[in-house]
C-alpha cells in the first residue's frame, strides 16, 4: 500500500545504462509520464530549479491540464533545465526509493538526455566544452591570449563567440593557466609538519581535478599547504578528468571509461596508504557516488568511493581525530559560504562552514540554495539567463550579508554568484566587499598565514 512520503534514508539504484531497455523510447516516455504525474500531484520542488516550473507550466497550459496532454517532444524543455544537482532527490522528494513509487527525477532526465544524444541530438559547444583534458592541454601554451579573448568586456571576441558558438556574451568564463597545478606541485615539494598532532598518522593524495589543474592551481596549492601544515603527508595525483562534464552531456560510456582509468591509478595510491582528497565538490561527488552508480560491480570504483574525502571534510576529520596545530588568526570581515549542490549531495554536512568555524572570531554565514550555474548550463546562450534567475536569491543574500569573503565549494558556481551579486550591488548602489569567490581551503590557509 502506497503512503505519503517516506521516513527511510533514500536509496539510489544503479543506472541501467547498459540495458537496451534504458534506450527504449516508448518505455522512457511511459516512465516520464508516470513520474511527471507524481510530480504534478506533489509540486514540492517548484522552487529548486527551472525544470519543475517548466513541467508544471506544460501541464497547466494544455487543454486537459494533466500529463497526458503534454506532447512528448516538449519533455526536452524540462530536461534542458536540469543541472543534475540532485537536490530534488536528496532534500525534497518524499517518493524516492525505498518508497514504492521509486522516483529518481535527475536520473530519469539523464536517461532522457542519453536517449536524445543517441538519436544525434547534441549541443556541439557543450560537447566540446566537456573535453576538459584536451582543452586544458591545448589552451595552456596560449593561456594569456585565450584569457584575453574570453574576457566578458572584450567587445571584439565575445559577441563573435555568442554568434558562432552560442556562449552567452554576458557570462563570465573561467581563466586558464600556463603552469598547471601538477607542474607547480612537482617544482615546489613540501613535507609534513613534524610538530603537528597528525604527523605520521595520515597520508593524502590530492586528486587535482581538471578545474584545479588547468584553471585554478591556487586552490590545490592552498590545500597542499594546509595538509602539510597540519601534519598530513601529501602527494598530487591527476590520472584524468572524473567525467562529470561528460555526465552532464549524458555521455555515460565516456564517464565509465574515465572511472575505470582514474580509479585504477588512484587504487595504486590507496594501496600505499593514501586517502583520496578532492578539492572540487563535483569531482568528490563523482568519486564517492556517481561512479558507483554507473559501474556498481567495479572493485576499483568501490575502493575509491570508500577512500575519498572532500578537502574541507578531510581537514575537519583530521581536526577531530588528531587535532590541529595552533596559529589560526581571525578573519573579522567574515565569510558567506555558499553550499554548492554537489557538496550537499555528498550528504556529509556543511563541511566548508564547519572548517571555517575552526578559525577564531570569524563570522560565518551559510547559504543553502542552488547557484543556478550547472556547468555549461550557466554559459550557453539559451540557458545563461535562466541560470542567473535561479541563482538570484543567492546573489541577493550575498549582497545583504556584505561579508568580506565569499566561498563556494564549486568554483564555477562561485564565479557565477559573485558576478550576479556584483551586478545587483551596483544596480542598488551598495557595496560588495568580496571581489571574487574563494575556496574555503584558501581562506583556511590564509588564516594560518601559509598562503
Amino acid at each position: 500500500m502506497s503512503r505519503e512520503g517516506s521516513l527511510e534514508a533514500p536509496t539510489r539504484h544503479p543506472l541501467g545504462w547498459q540495458d537496451p531497455e534504458f534506450y527504449d523510447e516508448a518505455k522512457l516516455d511511459a516512465e516520464m509520464r508516470r513520474v511527471f504525474d507524481i510530480c504534478h500531484g506533489c509540486r514540492r520542488c517548484f522552487n529548486l530549479c527551472d525544470s519543475f516550473p517548466r513541467l508544471f507550466d506544460l501541464i497547466d497550459s494544455n487543454p486537459t491540464e494533466d500529463v497526458e496532454g503534454v506532447k512528448s517532444e516538449d519533455f526536452s524543455k524540462v530536461t534542458e533545465a536540469c543541472t543534475l544537482c540532485d537536490m530534488c532527490f536528496m532534500t525534497k522528494c518524499p517518493y524516492v526509493p525505498p518508497h514504492p513509487w521509486q522516483v529518481d527525477f535527475p536520473h530519469l532526465l539523464l536517461r532522457h538526455r542519453a536517449v536524445s544524444a543517441k538519436d544525434g541530438k547534441k549541443n556541439f559547444t557543450a560537447r566540446q566544452l566537456a573535453e576538459m583534458d584536451r582543452n586544458g592541454a591545448m589552451v595552456r601554451p596560449i593561456a594569456p591570449i585565450a584569457n584575453w579573448a574570453s574576457e566578458k568586456d572584450n567587445k571584439l571576441t565575445r559577441p563573435l563567440m555568442e554568434k558562432t558558438l552560442g556562449i552567452d556574451a554576458h557570462a563570465e568564463l573561467p581563466k586558464f593557466v600556463t603552469r598547471t597545478f601538477m607542474s607547480r606541485d612537482k617544482s615546489a615539494p613540501l613535507s609534513a609538519n613534524p610538530d603537528a598532532p597528525a604527523f605520521g598518522k595520515r597520508k593524502a593524495a590530492l586528486f587535482a581535478t581538471c578545474f584545479v589543474n588547468y584553471n585554478k592551481p591556487e586552490t590545490g596549492m592552498a590545500a597542499r599547504a594546509v595538509l602539510n601544515h597540519i601534519g598530513v603527508e601529501t602527494r598530487a595525483a591527476y590520472p584524468g578528468c572524473c567525467g562529470m562534464p561528460f555526465l552532464e552531456q549524458a555521455e555515460i560510456k565516456r564517464v565509465a571509461e574515465q572511472a575505470v582509468k582514474v580509479s585504477r591509478e588512484l587504487c595504486a595510491l590507496i594501496d600505499q596508504g593514501y586517502d583520496i582528497v578532492a578539492p572540487t565538490a563535483s569531482c568528490g561527488l563523482m568519486l564517492k557516488f556517481e561512479w558507483a552508480l554507473i559501474l556498481p560491480d567495479n572493485p576499483d570504483v568501490k575502493r575509491v568511493s570508500k577512500a575519498t574525502f572532500d578537502i574541507a571534510e578531510y581537514v575537519v576529520d583530521v581536526s577531530k581525530k588528531h587535532g590541529l596545530p595552533p596559529g589560526l588568526k581571525p578573519l573579522p570581515e567574515g565569510v558567506s559560504v555558499h553550499m554548492a549542490c554537489h557538496a550537499r549531495a555528498q550528504n556529509m554536512g556543511a563541511k566548508a562552514a564547519e572548517l571555517l568555524r575552526l578559525i577564531p572570531d570569524t563570522p560565518v554565514d551559510v547559504i543553502e540554495r542552488c547557484a543556478g550555474h550547472g556547468g555549461t548550463f550557466g554559459v550557453l546562450k539559451e540557458t545563461h539567463s535562466i541560470a542567473m534567475k535561479v541563482g538570484r536569491p543567492v546573489m541577493r543574500t550575498l549582497v545583504g550579508q556584505a561579508r568580506g569573503h565569499i566561498v563556494s565549494d564549486c568554483p564555477l558556481a562561485g564565479k557565477h554568484i559573485v558576478q550576479g551579486a556584483r551586478e545587483i550591488a551596483e544596480r542598488d548602489g551598495k557595496a560588495l566587499p568580496a571581489k571574487s569567490a574563494e575556496h574555503a581551503i584558501e581562506l583556511f590557509a590564509r588564516a594560518y598565514g601559509i598562503f
